[in-house]
């Protein structure tokens, strides 16, 4: 792919790769500074004894003395790295909704045992982070620049001199690379993953990846648009550099794909329709993004919506633009997207 990516837009202009970018003011609204937090989870209790490094996806070897037992990581990351036994002390980006349960990114933790340092977009407490002496400092990145996820572009200088940082790339790359870099890290920080519980985890993913394989080949007239809704626009995004969407097209799903030309604004990644529009692109399925700074399909009051072939068929289906990178939280979003596929009439 050529190189002339969204990196060349403001580092904090995109909000997310998947489906919708420009929406900071709404992730803003879903929390503070002094985010709740009712103290911190154990540290690792399998971390291995002695020096520790870990080469990132930036190319950075990251060495400490010791293997790290105060982390502190990107939502996401913390809940991949908790399926696979290493916890964290704190988390940043969101972790609780506006009723105090956990977000969806916050996977299988107890976010009532997480020292929160930010909840919403551009939130960061660098105070109560340093009040961790944090070992390491864990988020992924949605550029090629090295940008650390939701680590603020104003006080990135700040925060990084307090803790070595590792990033994990989830850009412009499929599905099983990030997965495996995970996993990779989470072994490095103590991980046992030949435990069964990993292996049949991968083993399942792997099924429901063939599972996709075969329902796009034997569908291959079924259009998959990848929406993601906001109170004004409606985000159809295109293929390239999204772990997801790459995945599913290398798999054979026939995703509607938005002009070169629409795509420009955003550097690659989606066009912006306007309500009135919603209709631009047919499709046959829908996936609409399950982040909670996004509107939900249930929740779609537009017209225009309501009657599209596919929203009228009942074929709309959960995407996470934002997977948790663990083998067991990834194995339902390519089940999910088969059975859609397989059970899908075509309407478009």
């Amino acid at each position: 792919m050529p190189n002339a990516r969204a990196t060349h837009l403001t580092r904090r202009g995109i909000l997310a790769a998947g489906g919708a970018i420009g929406l900071g003011a709404a992730l803003a609204a879903c929390g503070d500074d002094d985010a709740k937090s009712g103290g911190s989870a154990d540290a690792s209790k399998s971390a291995a004894a002695g020096p520790w490094s870990f080469e990132d996806d930036r190319g950075t070897k990251v060495r400490t003395d010791r293997a790290p037992a105060s982390i502190v990581a990107f939502t996401g990351v913390a809940a991949a790295l908790h399926d696979y036994g290493i916890e964290v002390k704190g988390v940043f980006g969101p972790t609780t909704t506006k009723d105090g349960k956990a977000d969806v990114q916050a996977g299988d933790m107890d976010v009532s045992k997480l020292t929160v340092i930010g909840n919403a977009w551009g939130q960061f407490n660098i105070e109560k982070y340093a009040s961790l002496a944090p070992d390491v400092l864990i988020s992924t990145m949605f550029d090629d620049a090295g940008t650390l996820w939701y680590v603020p572009e104003e006080s990135k200088d700040k925060i990084t001199k307090l803790a070595p940082s590792v990033g994990i790339s989830v850009f412009d790359r499929q599905l099983p690379k990030p997965l495996e870099r995970m996993l990779a890290l989470a072994e490095s920080l103590g991980a046992d993953v030949r435990a069964a519980k990993i292996v049949e985890a991968k083993k399942n993913f792997e099924k429901a990846a063939e599972r996709l394989r075969t329902a796009a080949k034997a569908r291959p007239e079924i259009k998959v648009l990848v929406g993601s809704a906001s109170q004004d626009i409606f985000y159809v995004s295109g293929s390239n550099f999204s772990i997801d969407l790459e995945y599913y097209k290398a798999l054979g799903v026939n995703l509607v794909e938005p002009s070169a030309k629409a795509l420009k604004a955003s550097g690659g990644w989606f066009e912006n329709l306007s309500w009135e529009n919603v209709d631009k692109y047919p499709a046959d399925v829908i996936i609409m993004d399950d982040r909670t700074a996004t509107i939900q399909p249930a929740d779609i009051t537009e017209s225009t919506w309501k009657k599209l072939p596919a929203v009228k068929a009942g074929q709309v289906v959960a995407r996470t633009p934002e997977p948790i990178l663990s083998y067991d939280k990834c194995t339902p979003m390519l089940n999910n997207l088969a059975e859609a596929i397989e059970k899908a009439k075509k309407v478009a």
